[in-house]
């Protein structure tokens, strides 16, 4: 083993400031971040008018300052519900007040993208906008949210990889981790789900005008990044005593084998969708 080369895990403050008693995390900040530059990426799809078809987009920009607030109670709230009944649901009945506890970390990604899809459909409803138009903004901007969900994974010291004795094997701090080097996988995932998945969505919407078809961007973020979490699977280190760690499996892989089906679908269903058939009524369409 190449001891010598391994990374001691860098010794960070989860805490970044402190205002009196209360205190700010970089765990909170990361998630807030993100949020916020997906935020601004819509917005700016939606002010490039050759993103859409007859140059005309699906919603006012000022409608966005209103999604963000659906997708924030669809991150927290699934994200966390995700959590407790995907990967802890017999210690969180027993210890039912820590479901509040987010501080701690433990948030679910597959949870958070359940709420999320709530959430848009119900902000598509109420605005009566096309809810594939939205869920394809959406997914566009996530990767750019991954990026800084992982990096907050990685300043909690949390959901780091299995042993191995590659020379950026990292050693974590707490008695779990315990004293072998690891694979810091959740910098695998921040770039394989975050910047990598990006730029294929970058390409298909600016370069491809994907958002001419609605619905073919959620179905293609879908499957990118049901990829890349399984494939980022084989070097994380599996929830223990999981019970969908079923061989080669785990919970991570088998959570995303059905959003690869899901946006396979879509993408088919997408490709149906001819520019000539796509609604210019923003009322119209609302249905996924």
């Amino acid at each position: 083993m190449l001891s010598f080369l391994t990374i001691s895990y860098p010794a960070i403050d989860p805490v970044a400031f402190s205002i009196g008693p209360v205190s700010v995390k970089w765990y909170g900040l990361a998630y807030m971040s993100g949020l916020l530059v997906g935020w601004f990426y819509i917005k700016k799809i939606l002010s490039t008018p050759r993103l859409w078809v007859g140059g005309k987009a699906p919603m006012a920009i000022e409608k966005v300052d209103d999604l963000l607030l659906w997708l924030v109670f669809g991150v927290i709230v699934g994200g966390r519900l995700g959590y407790v009944f995907f990967y802890g649901p017999l210690f969180f009945l027993q210890n039912p007040l820590e479901i509040f506890a987010t501080w701690k970390g433990g948030m679910s990604f597959h949870g958070a993208l359940v709420g999320c899809g709530i959430s848009i459909w119900l902000f598509a409803r109420r605005h009566k906008v096309n809810v594939w138009s939205i869920m394809d903004l959406c997914a566009a901007s996530v990767p750019l949210g991954l990026i800084f969900g992982r990096l907050a994974n990685f300043v909690n010291a949390e959901l780091w990889g299995r042993t191995t004795d590659v020379a950026w094997g990292m050693v974590f701090p707490g008695r779990e981790a315990g004293p072998l080097p690891r694979h810091p996988s959740q910098l695998y995932e921040m770039v394989l789900e975050g910047v990598v998945l990006f730029i294929v969505l970058r390409i298909m919407t600016h370069k491809k005008l994907a958002l001419h078809r609605p619905g073919l961007i959620i179905g293609l973020f879908l499957v990118g990044y049901g990829l890349a979490r399984s494939f980022s699977e084989f070097f994380r280190q599996p929830d223990v005593g999981h019970a969908l760690n079923i061989g080669p499996l785990t919970a991570g892989i088998v959570y995303s084998i059905p959003m690869i089906a899901l946006g396979i679908y879509f993408i088919r269903k997408a490709k149906g969708r001819g520019t000539d058939s796509v609604v210019a009524d923003a009322g119209a369409d609302t249905k996924p």
